[in-house]
């Protein structure tokens, strides 16, 4: 690729931004197109400055150079070239989709006011505007509902305790962080969760908003249970942001279809991070949207060489650190965490210290596992179950779980 190819990149988040900085040390100049006012920031630190432990100034990644501020409002794929909101255009020889994802927003009545807007007091959780807002409405002793108990609702919910308010998290499944955590290591969740003063609903439904005069007042339960609220957080979920992608003609599936060289349907366009769909996968996590960047700039940078990088999945680790009153809570998962028959499994609990340790290991490999609290294993373990090669014959679980081998 000669140095003079206009790269442009379309999303300043941390797949954009760690492109644009590879393909920077490279040589290869890039333009990034950001919508956002605020500086390019680490999304996953969020919940970080709600709880009031990091300034925005914190998060905020090293910007490239050529940054440019506005919306995208059409790809032309022949002319090769991105149109923006205030009329100007920005021509490309490879245009880089680095979208991210847009939160889910559920059905609810009330949702929306008449215009389509949130009413006051309720809030998304995705972007640096959504934690300032919440950050602005947050204060000692205001009711606070967060709907969703994944990942990003248990950081809300801690967050918002940690700034005093009085915290509801209303969860439609059975337990929390059901895709990454077993039952056991949920429970030591919520008990953390509880002692920091969180209200805790499970296997309830959110049916309604109700506000006055434009405000949020309570939200009600398919049971007919209502619940006061001065604040509703959003935790639902997140789903690709492929609009751009679909309105130019791209193969869009669940998220936009990319090959093992971050490749779309246009051999002049590419996609990185939370809006791809690779291998029939879309993962919505900071690891693999990384590595797609790292792949996708020795591509672009032709340091490939013939062979040429691939993309061929990540393995991830889910990985949450909740900072109660006393001491951090730290958890880890990977992989399958709930056996199939026929596996083998290794637990060591500790109730006293609050600490929970489970491999599962199928045909002698190591296929997932869970850790909570002390997890100065989760290196050599990580390193095991990356490798996906067969465990050694002389018992060596129990000393992956009780000897740090590094984090």
């Amino acid at each position: 690729m000669t140095s003079n190819t206009r790269v442009v990149v379309i999303g300043a988040g941390l797949a954009g931004v760690r492109l644009a900085r590879r393909l920077g040390e490279l040589g290869t100049p890039v333009t990034l197109v950001g919508d956002e006012e605020h500086r390019p920031y680490n999304r996953v630190l969020l919940a970080e400055v709600l709880a009031g432990r990091y300034s925005p100034d914190v998060i905020a990644l090293p910007a490239p150079a050529e940054l440019v501020r506005g919306q995208v409002t059409g790809i032309d794929r022949e002319m090769r070239a991105v149109h923006l909101a205030d009329g100007s255009e920005i021509a490309y020889d490879t245009l880089v989709l680095a979208t991210g994802s847009n939160p889910v927003l559920p059905p609810l009545r009330g949702l929306f006011t008449p215009d389509r807007v949130l009413p006051e007091g309720v809030h998304a959780f995705r972007t640096m505007d959504d934690c300032l807002g919440l950050s602005k409405a947050v204060r000692p002793g205001v009711r606070a509902v967060v709907i969703g108990g994944g990942l990003l609702g248990v950081s809300a919910a801690r967050a918002l305790a940690q700034r005093g308010a009085q915290v509801v998290l209303a969860q439609q499944g059975e337990r929390l962080m059901e895709r990454q955590l077993d039952p056991s290591a949920s429970k030591l969740v919520k008990r953390h969760l509880k002692d920091l003063g969180v209200e805790i609903h499970t296997e309830c439904r959110v049916r309604d908003v109700r506000c006055v005069a434009g405000a949020v007042r309570s939200v009600e339960m398919a049971d007919g249970y209502a619940l006061d609220a001065d604040l509703v957080v959003l935790a639902c979920g997140v789903h690709p942001r492929a609009g751009l992608a679909q309105a130019a003609g791209l193969d869009v599936r669940k998220g936009i279809v990319v090959d093992d060289e971050l490749r779309t349907s246009d051999p002049h366009i590419r996609a990185i991070g939370d809006c791809v769909q690779h291998d029939g996968t879309v993962y919505g996590l900071a690891t693999p949207a990384l590595e797609q960047a790292e792949v996708l700039a020795e591509l672009l940078a032709g340091e490939a060489g013939d062979a040429g990088a691939r993309y061929t999945g990540t393995r991830a680790l889910t990985r949450l650190t909740l900072v109660g009153h006393d001491s951090p809570f730290d958890l880890a998962a990977f992989g399958e965490t709930e056996p199939l028959p026929g596996d083998d499994v290794v637990q060591l609990a500790d109730a006293t210290r609050g600490t929970y340790r489970k491999v599962v290991v199928r045909d002698d490999r190591l296929v997932g596992g869970v850790l909570v609290g002390e997890l100065g294993t989760v290196g050599a373990l990580a390193r095991a179950w990356e490798g996906a090669e067969p465990l050694p014959d002389d018992g060596p679980l129990l000393h992956l779980l009780t000897n740090d081998g590094g984090s």
